[in-house]
């Protein structure tokens, strides 16, 4: 099984029984000795490879114990430190990682909750770790551009030099595509300020401020709107897909995502992936009703697409995930659904009969 695959595999397994997972002991044993061994490559039964509870005493402290220990020709190479995987990561939760790596040879330690690994180097003092993660492996949310370096720390492939000069612009990088997202999902003043005094010459003042901020959030969305269509538009000319005379060709490659599609108030992040395929099952559906009767919801596991957007009513499904095997969900007439794996967004079209006729079972 490739690299990718086996990542793929760990994150299915993390959504499908975090629910079931309530303590630290069990988030090792179902999730992070499964990283070490089937991402890593190492055997997590071998005492020369991995050690659990690794002791080192660190200056007044006696005892005190790491989770797990990664070692490579009897030097220690990788600090693991576990938490509950029903918790979100913390910075104080990676105290003992700061102890026990200024007194080993270690040069990665890794804060994880089973879902969520954050690396840590010492870039900014030697011997010192870093207050900031190099790398956030999220397996709900796999950054495909971070798979190839995290390979690097894999057993077969370990490349410390290499991680170690990445590993400044991996950081910031990183934390700047985060910053940015949080931008769009909730603005700042900064933000407001920054893009309100490149196309307003007043004061800003406090009502200026609350006007911008309205202006600066829908202009943030409709950006990102523009980006999927422009994407959409390519797709479709790409597959040399044609929607039949009376599905309104217009309003298929032209029309923009709705605001509401990016505007949800929940924990679920929808993608930009996930939006285009939306409009592909929408470009095929529209040539059975109004393209205004097809609707969407995004949940945790997968995004519906709907008709009249009623959960009764359900076309297709997006089993996307960030994962690199994407399924497209569909129904038979008793609403039994049945995964069927797509490379890409095109493999949509493959399944075009059977998007429309689920749309003519409910169009009444």
């Amino acid at each position: 099984m490739e690299f990718s695959d086996r990542l793929n595999a760990l994150a299915a397994k993390v959504a499908n029984q975090k629910s079931a997972i309530q303590t630290e002991e069990a988030t090792k044993n179902a999730f992070i000795m499964p990283f070490i061994s089937s991402i890593l490559g190492y055997d997590v039964f071998n005492p020369l490879e991995v050690v659990p509870e690794f002791t080192a005493d660190v200056g007044l402290k006696r005892g005190e114990k790491i989770d797990y220990a990664i070692l490579r020709d009897g030097e220690v190479q990788i600090l693991l430190e576990c938490k509950a995987s029903v918790g979100h990561l913390k910075f104080e939760h990676a105290s003992q990682l700061f102890r026990y790596f200024a007194v080993t040879n270690a040069r990665v330690a890794v804060l994880t909750n089973g879902e969520v690994y954050q690396f840590y180097t010492d870039l900014d003092a030697p011997n010192r770790m870093d207050d900031k993660p190099f790398l956030v492996l999220d397996l709900a949310d796999i950054d495909e551009s971070i798979v190839p370096e995290l390979r690097k720390l894999t057993k077969e492939n370990f490349d410390l030099d290499s991680i170690i000069s990445a590993a400044e612009e991996l950081k910031y990088v990183g934390a700047i595509k985060r910053a940015i997202g949080e931008q769009f999902r909730e603005p700042s003043d900064d933000w407001i300020k920054f893009f309100t005094s490149r196309v307003y010459g007043g004061a800003f003042t406090q009502k200026v401020r609350e006007q911008f901020t309205a202006l600066v959030s829908k202009a943030s969305k409709q950006f990102l709107s523009d980006q999927v269509n422009d994407r959409l538009k390519t797709a479709l000319g790409a597959s040399g897909y044609t929607p039949s005379l009376d599905s309104q060709p217009a309003a298929v490659t032209s029309a923009p995502v709705a605001e509401k599609d990016l505007d949800r108030d929940t924990e679920v992040e929808t993608t930009l992936e996930e939006l285009e395929g939306y409009q592909i099952v929408k470009a095929i559906a529209c040539s059975e009703v109004k393209p205004s009767r097809i609707a969407n919801r995004d949940a945790k596991s997968y995004f519906a697409v709907l008709l009249d957007d009623n959960n009764r009513k359900p076309i297709a499904r997006l089993h996307f995930n960030g994962q690199k095997q994407k399924y497209l969900g569909l129904f038979d007439e008793n609403k039994v659904e049945v995964r069927h794996a797509i490379e890409s967004l095109d493999g949509i079209y493959e399944h075009a009969d059977a998007i429309r006729e689920a749309v003519r079972r409910y169009r009444g």
